[in-house]
């Protein structure tokens, strides 16, 4: 039976949602051109359409996230995205993988935030959200789903279509109400615990980039040019933390999920967020400037506009469609682009012309810049910013230039570079030294005035530190090339500048030590990018001679090592042997070797042979029935290093021929100055069948030891079975089932073979032991001697092919990460305490 009720409600709640959020936004505007009683009423007006908006965002989440978790999956939104066996966590994820489901997720911060925004500062309620109702009108369209049919318009992509309608599947014209028994499931992939935090807090920096803005349309628009920057501060400051923190998860789950053995790719739709959020930090320092000094206000309206109106062109990149096979990210287009153009291109033409309109009205300051002033400094690491972001967006927009000028009749074909992370890096880098050499040198000219002999008086001790530890360095031969030279000094000499200002500011005013800190942070982030990117070496070199397979480059064969199953192999100053595949329990932590379960005809379901150990703790008794996930395999790569400590390594890898075949990824052993990174190279395809020798026939007795292709074997028991997995048995049916155990180079294994005399002619179902590429069999059982006959034959055992990295002093880009948010926090911490201050002083 279809459930159509949710989803008809969910429906509602979204065009209530779009046209409170219209009616909101006319009931502000009102309010903004009046004052006195109608302002008032206006403002009523406006907070309880705003109000009911809130209710019908939260009204819709609450609908969908009803139809994805009790799998309602007459809803195409549902079978898309879940699956029964899905973990709780991951049908969470589900909610934002879909473009509906983010804009979704987008619309809820933002009505989060226009909360917190009436409750906060009424002095710019009414101004700052109309603006915050226009945008929110915008995204409610995306997701309403309906047809102007006179005038053949599509509004948006619904998440409550039913499945019947999204598909044009026969099934459902023989059964209109046909409903899948399960759903196509979660993107393996982003089946990872950084994918439910990831989401939400990058979508939370884009919903903050809106305030700032609409702050400062408000102060355009009501001729308040100078009042905005003091409430819309903290908030610009409090966006690029979250935005930054969204796109360091990113690069962290890229990490340890994806195969290519980094955390940043420049893929386009990384780009598209790097962007906005250099030019969110240039703005943060000229609207500081301003504050301080009263310059660079126009400056700091330019940015706010920019960095707002990127959120936007980052959104129409990625789900436009537009960047196709450019990007592995990327959303495909649902026909959304031309709604994601006019929402671009309403506040880019509407913020662009506001600003045109007051330009000459906007005050600025007669005051001579020095070269010694702060303001220069900043206006200079500004500038650094927004020449490094637009050196990433023109060639990361070559996919839309090439659509513009098709527009006019011309025809590019721009593309975007083949090698994008080399690209892209060597001209990033040279900006990363001017941002930290800027980042060292500027905060001497924040806290006091300055002139030649006291810049020369302060830079002297930082400088000789700096030049003393990369004398060091340089001295060890740890860093040659001229370019991460540069990076290093820089690095290291806004770490020291910075660190020595702090030291100032804790024994002073720890409140204003923010930006020192936040500085420390961003050196550590560029030193420790250096080494890990620079520096990281393949370990897993293969010098055996043998080639590894003719079909790939001579790269993979050089840079992998085949390893046949429990044969030790030399890596480095490892020594490593692969131990064979492993499933993961659903509900425990931990892995379980394939040999030691049975499968049923559930493969979510199996149980255990005998009792299964990890980590020295027995974490299932033998014929204990427990779930896993049967779509993963891990591979088990055991170390010793040169001082005879050992570690377990699982990378994973899982064969997905709608995602392009072998999804891959690593696992990492962690150290405090490097990381091993392991991944799987390649496998044996499931798929392919086995060449399996003859079956050579064992007579034995029960007890009684013989040899099973080298190893040690004894049949245990022999016990009749009432049940047999995927065959029906009636009651003059016999199965019997034998208990062998054979003793490996490593660990007992346990194959259970099955006879089975059903309707009077003989079956036998064979076990095979995976690590020992051993099919046994029970072919014969004789009651008068109580003898047995145990066939057995053999295959080529299984084999991985391994890839192994060293990413040297990773962690101190991880810790940077951590000091660069601290610093944000308490920066953010600041700007909103004098904030407040000045509130309730004019409240006074």
């Amino acid at each position: 039976m279809v459930n159509t009720f949710i989803g008809n409600l969910g429906h509602l709640f979204v065009v209530l949602t779009f046209v409170s959020s219209i009616v909101a936004a006319f009931s502000y505007f009102k309010a903004t051109q009046h004052i006195g009683p109608a302002e008032s009423e206006w403002k009523k007006n406006g907070r309880f359409a705003f109000f009911l908006h809130v209710f019908s965002v939260f009204g819709i989440i609450f609908c969908l996230y009803f139809i994805i978790s009790n799998h309602l999956f007459e809803y195409h939104y549902a079978w898309s995205h879940s699956s029964l066996k899905l973990p709780r966590e991951y049908l969470i994820s589900c909610f934002w993988e879909g473009q509906e489901g983010s804009f979704l997720l987008w619309l809820f911060w933002h009505a989060v935030l226009g909360l917190i925004l009436i409750f906060t500062n009424r002095y710019w309620e009414a101004p700052v959200m109309t603006v915050f109702a226009l945008v929110q009108a915008f995204l409610a369209s995306m997701i309403l789903g309906i047809v102007i049919p006179w005038i053949n318009l599509k509004l948006g992509s619904s998440p409550f279509i039913l499945l019947r309608d999204a598909m044009d599947a026969p099934i459902f014209k023989e059964q209109p109400d046909f409903v899948p028994e399960d759903g196509t499931g979660l993107n393996p992939l982003l089946q990872n615990y950084w994918m439910v935090i990831h989401p939400p807090t990058l979508f939370l920096g884009f919903a903050a980039s809106l305030v700032p803005f609409a702050y400062a349309m408000a102060g355009l628009w009501k001729k308040k040019y100078k009042d905005w920057i003091r409430p819309a501060l903290p908030w610009m400051i409090f966006g690029t933390a979250i935005l930054g923190l969204g796109i360091l998860m990113g690069g962290y789950w890229a990490y340890e999920t994806l195969n290519f053995g980094g955390y940043w790719n420049w893929d386009p739709v990384e780009n598209a967020v790097y962007v906005p959020w250099l030019i969110m930090v240039a703005a943060i320092h000229t609207m500081i400037t301003y504050k301080n000094s009263g310059s660079a206000l126009k400056t700091s309206i330019i940015l706010v506009i920019a960095s707002f109106i990127l959120i936007l062109y980052s959104t129409f990149l990625t789900r436009s469609g537009i960047l196709g096979d450019a990007s592995v990210h990327s959303f495909t287009d649902l026909g959304l682009s031309g709604q994601l153009l006019i929402y671009l291109m309403f506040f880019t033409i509407g913020g662009i012309t506001l600003a045109a309109a007051r330009w000459s009205a906007i005050p600025t300051t007669s005051k001579e810049i020095s070269t010694y002033s702060r303001e220069f400094w900043i206006f200079i690491g500004a500038t650094t910013l927004c020449l490094g972001g637009f050196q990433v967006l023109v060639p990361t927009s070559y996919p839309v230039i090439n659509s513009i000028a098709g527009l006019f009749g011309a025809e590019l074909s721009l593309a975007t570079p083949a090698d994008q992370i080399g690209f892209y890096s060597k001209f990033q880098l040279w900006f990363g030294v001017g941002v930290a050499l800027l980042s060292g040198t500027g905060q001497y000219f924040w806290w006091k005035k300055m002139d030649r002999k006291s810049l020369v008086k302060e830079l002297t001790t930082p400088f000789i530190l700096t030049l003393l530890i990369t004398t060091i360095i340089l001295a060890s031969g740890t860093i040659t090339k001229f370019s991460y030279i540069a990076l290093f000094t820089a690095g290291l000499y806004t770490i020291i500048a910075n660190g020595l200002i702090l030291i100032k500011m804790l024994r002073k005013n720890p409140k204003l030590s923010g930006g020192a800190i936040a500085h420390i942070g961003i050196g550590m982030i560029l030193i420790g990018i250096l080494f890990s990117s620079g520096y990281n070496k393949v370990v897993s070199l293969n010098r055996s001679g043998i080639l590894i397979s003719a079909d790939q480059p001579t790269e993979f064969n050089n840079e992998n090592l085949l390893l046949f199953i429990n044969q030790p192999k030399e890596m480095a100053e490892y020594q490593l042997q692969y131990k064979g595949e492993f499933v993961e329990p659903r509900f425990k932590k931990g892995f379980v070797n394939k040999n030691d379960i049975l499968k049923t005809r559930d493969p979510y379901t199996v149980i255990a042979k005998k009792d299964v150990v990890f980590e020295d703790r027995v974490i299932f008794k033998e014929r204990d029935t427990f779930e896993i996930f049967p779509e993963n395999t891990y591979y088990k790569i055991a170390y010793t290093n040169a001082k005879g400590k050992t570690f377990s390594l699982y990378p994973r890898a899982q064969v997905n021929p709608q995602m392009g075949g072998l999804l891959a990824s690593p696992d990492i052993n962690r150290r405090w100055d490097r990381d091993l990174y392991t991944h799987v190279s390649s496998i044996r395809s499931p798929e392919e069948p086995h060449e399996w020798s003859e079956i050579k026939e064992f007579p034995i007795g029960l007890k009684e030891r013989f040899f099973l292709n080298d190893y040690i074997a004894v049949v245990d028991s022999i016990i009749r079975v009432p049940v047999v997995d995927g065959v029906a048995l009636n009651e003059n049916d016999v199965a019997v089932k034998a208990r062998i155990k054979i003793y490996g180079e490593d660990q007992e294994y346990i194959a259970e073979p099955i006879f089975i005399i059903k309707d009077g002619k003989v079956a036998r179902l064979p076990d095979e032991i995976n690590n020992l590429g051993l099919r046994v069999y029970l072919l014969h059982i004789d009651p008068n001697t109580e003898t047995f006959t145990i066939g057995a034959n053999t295959r080529q055992k299984d084999w991985v092919v391994l890839k192994a990295m060293e990413k040297p002093l990773i962690n101190v880009l991880w810790i940077g990460t951590l000091v660069l948010m601290a610093g944000f926090t308490l920066a953010i911490y600041r700007r909103y305490d004098e904030f407040v201050k000045m509130r309730n002083k004019n409240q006074e």
